[in-house]
This record gives C-alpha cells, sequence and structure tokens, in this order.
C-alpha cells in the first residue's frame, strides 16, 4: 500500500531534523578537506575522514573498490532499489578547492545521513560512493567501467556554482596529449641547423585560433604547452602540449577530431618537425543526460524548504563532468547550488575561498537536505522511480 502524503511529509522532516543535528560535524568536516586539498587519486584523508563519519552514523563501507585505493562505497540497508549520493573530493593543483569539492562530499554525506534516519519505514539502499579524480583523470569513467554503478537505480549530487539550478549543461569532452620532435642547434651560430618544435606548437596554437571562429558555438578548443624547450640560446628540439575538444553531443566532438589533428599536421609540416599524438579515449567525458522527473523531484523538494529553483539557468557556464557518463549509465541529478556571486567563476582563489565560508555551506546543506527527501520520494514511492527511469530509458 502507497504510503500518504502525510506519513511522506513527516519522513522528510525527520530526515531534515537528523541532518540539522549534524551541522557542525559536516561544517567541521568540509572545513577539514578545504584545509587539507588533495589533488586526484591522492585523496588519502579525505576517504578516511568520509568513511569515518559514515561508519559512526551506522553504514557499512567497502573501501579502495573499483581497484582505487581512495575510492569507497557506504551502504544502508539492501537493494533493490538503490539510491547513490555522489562524493567528490579531489582539489585542483596549487588552487586547493576552488572548485568547491569538500562541500560535495560534505553535502552526499549529509543526504545519506538524512535518508538513513527514516529507512525503517521502506525498503531499499542508500548509498554514498566516493569517487576520486573528477577534476584530472575522470574517475567516474574508470568506476564505471569497473562496475562501481552496478544496482544503482539513480544517482544524486550537487556542485557548488555562481547559480542555483535543478540540471546542467555539460560538454562532452575529449583530450589530446601532443608532441613535436625536432633538431636542436645553437640558436645564434647555427640555427639554420635546427628544427624548432616550439615553433610547430605555436603554429598548431594559431592554427587552432584560426578554426574556433568556424564551429559551432557550444564547442570548445583549449590547452597548454607543457614543454616548450630547456634554454632560449639552443633551438627547441622537443616541445609538447595538453588539448581538450568539447561539445555539447559527442558526434561533434568526433567531427572535430579530425579538423583539431590537421591544425598540429600542417605545423609539422611547416616546420619539419615531426608529430606524435595520443587522444585518451579512457578519459572519454560523456555529456550529462539530465533526468527531468529527478530535476521535478528536487525543486518541489527546495520549495518545501521556501527556496525556488530552476529548472535551467540560462547564464551558467559551460564545463565537463565524469559525472554525465553516470546520466547515460542511470537516471542522474547534478544539481547546482548558488555560494558565489555571478562574476567569481570555479577554479579560482575567490571560489576557494567562499567554498570554506559557513553562509556557502548552509545553503550547500539545505540542498544536500533536499536531495534526501528526493530519495525518499523515490523509496518510498514505486511510481516516482518508474517515471523517473522511464525517462531514462526514452533518453538512451
Amino acid at each position: 500500500m502507497a504510503m500518504t502524503s502525510e506519513i511522506i511529509s513527516d519522513l522528510k522532516k525527520r530526515a531534515m531534523a537528523e541532518i540539522t543535528s549534524h551541522r557542525q560535524s559536516l561544517f567541521d568536516l568540509a572545513c577539514s578537506l578545504h584545509d587539507n586539498p588533495e589533488t586526484a587519486l591522492q585523496e588519502h584523508k579525505a576517504a578516511a575522514w568520509l568513511t569515518t563519519k559514515l561508519k559512526s552514523c551506522g553504514f557499512a563501507v567497502e573501501a579502495g573498490i573499483a581497484d582505487m585505493p581512495t575510492a569507497f562505497r557506504a551502504t544502508y540497508g539492501q537493494g533493490p532499489p538503490t539510491i547513490a549520493f555522489l562524493a567528490e573530493y579531489d582539489a585542483l593543483p596549487e588552487l586547493g578547492h576552488a572548485c568547491g569539492h569538500n562541500l560535495i562530499a560534505t553535502a552526499a554525506v549529509a543526504a545519506a545521513i538524512g535518508a538513513k534516519a527514516v529507512a525503517e519505514s521502506f525498503n531499499g539502499a542508500i548509498s554514498v560512493i566516493g569517487t576520486p579524480a573528477e577534476e584530472l583523470t575522470g574517475g567516474k569513467i574508470t568506476m564505471l567501467k569497473r562496475g562501481a554503478f552496478q544496482g544503482v537505480d539513480a544517482a544524486l549530487m550537487l556542485h557548488p556554482a555562481a547559480h542555483d539550478s535543478a540540471t546542467i549543461k555539460a560538454l562532452a569532452c575529449l583530450a589530446l596529449d601532443v608532441e613535436f620532435f625536432g633538431k636542436a642547434s645553437h640558436a645564434a651560430g647555427h640555427p639554420e641547423l635546427g628544427i624548432n618544435a616550439l615553433e610547430a606548437i605555436i603554429l598548431s596554437f594559431n592554427s587552432l585560433d584560426a578554426l574556433r571562429q568556424h564551429i559551432r558555438g557550444d564547442a570548445r578548443i583549449h590547452g597548454i604547452i607543457t614543454d616548450g624547450g630547456q634554454a632560449a640560446n639552443i633551438v627547441p628540439a622537443h616541445s609538447s602540449g595538453h588539448f581538450l575538444v568539447r561539445a555539447t553531443d559527442t558526434a561533434y566532438v568526433e567531427e572535430l577530431r579530425e579538423k583539431v589533428l590537421d591544425c598540429f599536421r600542417g605545423a609539422a609540416l611547416a616546420t619539419g618537425a615531426r608529430l606524435e599524438f595520443r587522444w585518451d579515449e579512457s578519459g572519454y567525458y560523456a555529456p550529462m543526460n539530465n533526468n527531468k522527473p529527478l530535476a521535478q523531484l528536487y525543486m518541489a523538494n527546495m520549495t518545501t524548504l521556501g527556496q525556488e529553483v530552476s529548472y535551467y539557468h540560462s547564464g551558467q557556464s559551460f564545463g565537463s563532468t565524469d559525472a554525465g557518463n553516470v546520466s547515460q549509465a542511470t537516471p542522474t541529478i547534478h544539481v547546482s547550488v548558488a555560494i558565489a556571486p555571478p562574476e567569481v567563476s570555479e577554479h579560482t582563489l575567490e571560489f576557494a575561498r567562499l567554498a570554506r565560508e559557513e553562509k556557502g555551506f548552509d545553503k550547500v546543506l539545505s540542498a544536500a537536505t533536499a536531495l534526501a527527501m528526493t530519495a525518499i520520494d523515490l523509496l518510498t514511492d514505486p511510481a516516482q522511480l518508474a517515471d523517473v527511469k522511464h525517462e531514462f530509458a526514452g533518453n538512451k
């Protein structure tokens, strides 16, 4: 027999009260993560602190899942269905938690604690899946391939941002590593004997700039030089770079492959340097498959908490996330929570500073509460979960 709306409302209130009772310890956790930033696959302290908190709240923890030492799964109950909250906790090199992953991880723990508090009222499982290396290597992509999301009926997460919305537009993203091999010589005494590998990569950038004028507005091509030579008086015999090709769909990324490569091939022909390249197929970020019924449940729960959230925010910036890959495998929601004003970009020191403030934390905790309520909707009403799965199947 289906639960009445009054019973479900009471469960949500109890979940909210449970999250509120943990507020200080959760804020302390977010601050500890922030003050001890760890980059991709080095998140040993973060994984330990998160799993310790979950164990103390009655979750069974599996560490090192998917053959990744800093990945984990914490579960309460038995599925199906299984609703998973996704935790990210890797930091950016030099910038620390300038993407707010300390808040993402804490929010996943908070939402799970809230949903678990009323778990005796329904069948199913609540899980927190700890996903390392979102920023640099796409940890969720590897975890998917190794079966870490098998049996998950819906995945819920949030991300700090400069806007509030229930969905995001995440771009498909493919990484390219290139190298040019030239010939060293004395740059002043015998420049005619050299083949300048640095000039090859500079010419490549110029060609990419020309290409960018004639690609779709929802596509992006950008990169960095990772080696440009060792001394100004030596013609560089080697250069290298790392580049990203993005678009709203994988079909257009595939179309851009050869056009991008032609920029490097042309530079090799012009300079005489030899080109080697490698596409990182293993880290191919997928676009976001937004699930409308999930987003609508979240929006309704935020309204219950006295906060209005739009389905999509037209002012949001483009980016890529390995949560997009999860969204292609199971119904997923990836909500945005504004902790910064519109003029402050993620991946900046200013955003990192805001990711430690109580004001932003409290906004994130409110959104985490709405995610817990959304999980309760799915676990108490089979029809809601069926709608979510039907939408997902139709978008595949």
